[in-house]
């Protein structure tokens, strides 16, 4: 080794000896009778001083380095002289006093410098991403996400899984996102596609006996990003035999457990809260509610159809909703035009029409340049069913069902953020549970599967798929962190009668299933065993764990949100003989 001690572990105890540090140049600072450097690796810091005592040779050579020149530099511990001891760093007490000095690379100056506090705009990090990986926070983060692995790799080895590792060039199955495609040069106008999840391989292990099976699965998908979204993911992957709903949850919950007490030292007590979609849709207006504060939404549609308001009547007599949420201390905190521009943010984001709001007065009356379209009497009914406070906002959307939801979602996430209504450093664990089985598409003018076509109807609710399958229930379960979706799971069906029939609505005759799920149909026909998983996305746990806003910095080399690679310039272009060995001619 070319070292002796990293840079983050040398410590009092180890004054007197002679140690080799290497790393990079964090910084230095030439005080005229010598020169004093930063020394950083992912371990730590260490000053390493440069004096008379080190040898004219050795000191003039270390007049010569820069920012992220790469050193090994030899020398004494010692004490660090009385007033200059550095409480915020572990190695603070102690510094070595170089004698030998060894340049292994110097550097240009850095266009992005792992020291700096303001940090440069994401496409420069993204373009310089062996610079920024170098950032003591983002060299945390990716150590953080070993150990979520880790820790969940060991889970599951105690608990009798089997690690089996799935093909990557396989069918295109489509399951809700476009696949990323592959042409094959052997098979001339054929094309593999690219997993958008391990979904059918994991159901064909349970049906070949393999009944405890896990993965750390690479998927891909082709759709547009967002913070939390990339086109190349990963995922804990796990599969399960002769289960119930309750036997994967029950697997779930103690890895939440374990990941919670080991990596955050939390303690999470068991069960986890749960509710129904539909009680989440109602009270929060999403799937994946954020339940570390309340301010739920209510529904005020039958007051509203006796008000003399024209949009809240006009909504309420032409069968749509008008629900609304009290923000509190929001009175206070937001003025007039902040108002205005939550108003825009919900027409903007949602398309909501607009945002009714009323604020309520030191005495309990409600203010709103809308008022004088409500009696005493109603204004009151409002108030109490809102539990308005003095001080507090209460915020109305009137709409659709679906807009109301995804307008007074996002309004009551940002309210929660900025009225500081939770704890940002606060853990909050549950499931979603009992979600439909099928969404209606309006473009297609057919049924959607609400997670895949593999899910399985709730047994009570079979008959349904041939009566009205829009009621229809699936043996599905979302698991939740801090209102973001760090899982989702089902239970799958394993009857061949019934797959065929889910298939039918979804729109696909008996030969358009044959021809892109026959080999599942085939296996179900052998003796498929009830069986069901769930599937947790790694890069999201890892951001929640580790607090951070944007899934990019948990993931060493991530894409842009237009799904390029700054760094290598992917996806690139290739030359004219490879496209004609593919058969593929591009059409710009």
């Amino acid at each position: 080794m070319l070292r002796t001690h990293t840079c983050g572990e040398l410590r009092a105890e180890c004054i007197d000896q002679e140690v080799t540090l290497c790393g990079w140049v964090d910084s230095y600072r030439d005080h005229g009778g010598g020169l004093f450097v930063d020394l950083r690796d992912r371990y730590g810091k260490t000053q390493v001083v440069f004096g008379p005592e080190s040898g004219e040779s050795v000191l003039n050579a270390s007049r010569a380095l820069r920012a992220e020149f790469v050193i090994s530099a030899t020398g004494k511990v010692a004490h660090r002289p009385e007033g200059t001891v550095n409480d915020k760093l572990p190695t603070g007490a102690i510094e070595v006093r170089c004698s030998q000095l060894q340049i292994l690379n110097s550097s240009l100056t850095p266009v992005v410098s792992p020291s700096q506090t303001e940090l440069p705009g994401e496409d420069l990090r993204l373009k310089h991403r062996y610079l920024d990986l170098r950032r003591p926070e983002m060299q945390k983060t990716l150590f953080l996400r070993s150990q979520i692995v880790k820790k969940m790799r060991d889970h599951f080895e105690e608990h009798g899984f089997i690690d089996v590792e799935t093909p990557v060039l396989g069918r295109s199955t489509p399951e809700g996102a476009r696949d990323y495609l592959v042409p094959s040069r052997i098979h001339r106008g054929a094309v593999y596609a690219l997993p958008q999840s391990p979904q059918l391989y994991k159901q064909i292990l349970m049906m070949a006996g393999y009944d405890r099976y896990v993965q750390v699965a690479r998927c891909f998908r082709d759709e547009d990003l967002r913070a939390d979204r990339q086109p190349e993911f990963t995922q804990l992957d796990m599969e399960m035999a002769f289960v119930d709903a309750e036997d994967v949850i029950s697997v779930i919950d103690s890895l939440v457990v374990k990941v919670a007490r080991e990596i955050l030292g939390l303690e999470v007590t068991l069960p986890l809260p749960r509710m129904t979609y539909d009680e989440a849709m109602e009270r929060f207006g999403h799937d994946a509610p954020d339940l570390r504060f309340g301010m739920e939404l209510v529904d005020c549609t039958d007051l509203a159809a006796q008000s003399e308001f024209r949009v809240f009547r006009g909504v309420a007599d032409s069968g749509g909703k008008v629900r609304g949420m009290n923000a509190p201390g929001g009175g206070k905190h937001y003025s007039r035009k902040n108002i205005d521009e939550l108003t825009e943010f919900v027409q903007n984001d949602f398309g909501a029409k607009g945002l009714a709001w009323f604020r309520v007065e030191d005495d309990g009356t409600l203010f709103s340049p809308i008022a004088k379209n409500f009696d005493a009497a109603l204004l009151q009914q409002f108030s109490d069913r809102l539990q308005a406070q003095p001080g507090d906002l209460l915020l109305f959307v009137a709409d659709v069902w679906e807009v109301t939801c995804k307008a007074l979602y996002g309004l009551r996430r940002r309210l929660g953020a900025e009225l500081k209504l939770y704890d940002p450093d606060t853990m909050h664990f549950s499931w979603v549970v009992e979600f439909p089985m099928f969404a209606f598409d309006e473009d297609e003018q057919q049924w959607a599967a609400m997670h895949h076509p593999f899910t399985a109807p709730r047994p009570e609710d079979l008959d349904l798929l041939d009566s009205n399958p829009g009621q229809c229930r699936a043996q599905a379960y979302d698991l939740v962190i801090n209102g973001s979706e760090a899982g989702g799971g089902t239970i799958r069906i394993h009857d061949n009668e019934i797959q065929k029939k889910v298939f039918k609505l979804l729109g696909l005759d008996e030969a358009a299933s044959q021809e892109r799920f026959g080999f599942l149909l085939d296996a179900l026909q052998y003796g498929a065993p009830p069986h069901g998983g769930i599937a947790l996305g790694i890069d999201r746990w890892v951001m929640l764990f580790g607090k951070r806003e944007n899934i990019r910095d948990c993931i060493a080399f991530p894409k842009t949100q237009r799904a390029t690679d700054l760094m290598t310039d992917a996806p690139g272009k290739v030359g004219p003989k490879q496209l004609e060995e593919l058969g593929i001619r591009i059409v710009s």
